[in-house]
């Protein structure tokens, strides 16, 4: 008999249902990232791997199941992940329609993986469909799954939750020890790249998936071919409406939160540039930096960006920072290299409350000198604005609004606040018996079940009301409007206008 493939590393499709009328042109596709470093981790020490791209190939669950069927793999890995915060969870969507059809058809053994694992992991396995759970980013966890016979050998593995059986035949879900995370001095070596070969495309690689529409300039025909890399991993802030390190867990612990585990590490500049070289060799010029703190630290930004430009890569790059981080003298190094667009989450317009969900931790700064000082480097600016904080009032999200309209920044992201798994604020709201959602699609920030938080002074209704108008009034703002043109051209303008068009509905707002 042939070997079976080792691992299937599953990217769900929850688009339809996140996005709402966007999914179809206007949202991302993003490449599976945390599905490409497994499966790589995984290669490198000789196990067999595949990918299976639900969301990018847009498949049926009917014909997901047939193609795993046809795979027939060992072990079936959901990577329950995404680049947004809240994806984890809102993946959660696609990855239990799927694992319930598949285990209703076959006996393959099912493992889910990702942020939202790590946050609730005895939840997750709760479901009859998941066989085992990684606590964390799972990488030595899986290399042992994958070694095992899938069976008994469960129990001795660490970082992983299963199911065993009492004498009567019930499955008691069960967690083993904790297991570390990829150290530093291991980065380069048990995650050595990205599987950029196993993904699938239609007549050239990474033709699937597309850039954000603001990346590419509002213009669809720069959004593919279009990737996304971390150069580091996790966080050095422990926001209380962030969840980002949570998959750095090593602790089983019910109370802990993505704060617990916050650090940072880095794969090294030559590991980096091996990378971009790939991405370059298979025409990517739209390129993501994911990482959640780019701009934080030279000693490691600055080999990155030096290395760019000395091989003359041309990507056309978007990377974060937070808004008392951006550092004058480096913008010009930031922009030779390509980073065209800086995402700044300035969060709230009120200093006070931005102080209390951050913990502090923000530095005191003039908002809008920081963006004159990107904007006169040429970069653009992509600014992020949270509605409805624990401490927010009508009155304050509109001193958000109103500092959003004075920015006028070429983009802005606007969110309803969600107590997301894994965050502080998610901690938080169950002990304080804050309404939570009760499903995955109300942690869906543009999906019809949205449901944010209520606020100390406002119902969750009437957050979503005040965000969802405040997108329309930034993104049919005259000004606005004309910054786009100036900057990207009429076509391009008439693009947002399209896009704006389109009315989100709200189960919330009686829709």
């Amino acid at each position: 008999m042939d070997r079976k493939l080792d691992a299937l590393f599953i990217n769900p499709d929850s688009s339809a249902i996140a996005y709402q009328g966007l999914a179809t042109v206007y949202s991302a596709v993003e490449p599976p990232t945390w599905a490409l470093l497994l499966a790589e981790s995984c290669r490198s020490k000789g196990y067999g791997v595949a990918i299976l791209d639900c969301d990018a190939e847009r498949l049926t669950l009917e014909d997901a199941v047939q193609r795993i069927s046809e795979i027939n793999p060992r072990l079936v890995v959901f990577v329950v992940y995404g680049q947004n915060p809240n994806s984890g969870t809102t993946s959660m969507i696609g990855a239990l329609s799927l694992a319930q059809a598949l285990k209703e058809s076959s006996d393959y053994p099912i493992a889910f993986v990702g942020s939202h694992t790590s946050a609730l992991p005895m939840e997750v396995m709760a479901y009859p469909c998941v066989d085992i759970v990684f606590l964390n980013e799972g990488v030595y966890a899986l290399h042992e799954v994958l070694s095992s016979d899938l069976k008994d050998d469960l129990k001795q593995i660490k970082g992983i939750g299963y199911k065993k059986r009492d004498p009567g035949g019930t499955a008691i879900p069960t967690l083993n020890m904790p297991q570390r995370i990829v150290p530093q001095e291991r980065m380069d070596i048990d995650l050595p790249g990205y599987a950029w070969d196993l993904l699938p495309y239609k007549g050239k690689p990474l033709d699937l998936y597309r850039a954000h529409f603001w990346h590419a300039e509002f213009d669809y025909a720069k959004r593919t071919p279009f990737a996304a890399i971390y150069t580091s991993l996790g966080c050095n802030f422990g926001c209380n409406f962030c969840m980002i390190n949570i998959v750095n867990r090593t602790d089983n612990g019910d109370d802990v939160d993505a704060s617990h585990s916050r650090g940072m590490r880095f794969w090294s500049p030559e590991w980096i540039g091996r990378e971009m070289e790939k991405l370059a060799s298979m025409g990517v010029r739209t390129l993501r930096i994911s990482d959640e703190m780019f701009f934080l630290n030279r000693k490691y930004y600055e080999p990155v960006l030096k290395q760019v430009i000395d091989r003359g890569f041309d990507f056309n790059m978007w990377a974060y920072s937070r808004v008392d981080t951006v550092r004058k003298d480096c913008l010009d190094l930031f922009k030779q290299a390509g980073i065209n667009w800086l995402a700044l989450g300035v969060e709230a317009g009120n200093q006070v409350v931005r102080q209390e969900v951050s913990k502090g931790s923000f530095q005191e700064v003039n908002i809008r000198d920081v963006s004159k000082t990107i904007s006169a480097a040429g970069i653009n600016i992509i600014s992020n604005y949270i509605f409805g904080f624990p401490d927010d009032t009508l009155e304050t999200m509109q001193q958000t609004l109103d500092l959003a309209m004075e920015l006028n920044n070429e983009m802005a992201n606007m969110y309803p606040c969600q107590a997301l798994p894994g965050s502080p604020m998610h901690q938080l709201a169950k002990r304080n018996g804050w309404t939570l959602p009760d499903s995955f699609e109300g942690y869906a920030f543009l999906s019809y079940e949205c449901q944010p938080l209520p606020t100390k002074y406002l119902s969750a209704a009437q957050v979503l009301k005040f965000r969802d108008e405040a997108w329309q009034k930034y993104f049919t703002n005259p000004a606005y409007l004309d910054l786009v043109e100036t900057r990207f051209g009429g076509r391009e303008r008439k693009n947002v206008e399209d896009m704006a068009s389109i009315k989100l509905k709200r189960r919330l707002l009686g829709d």
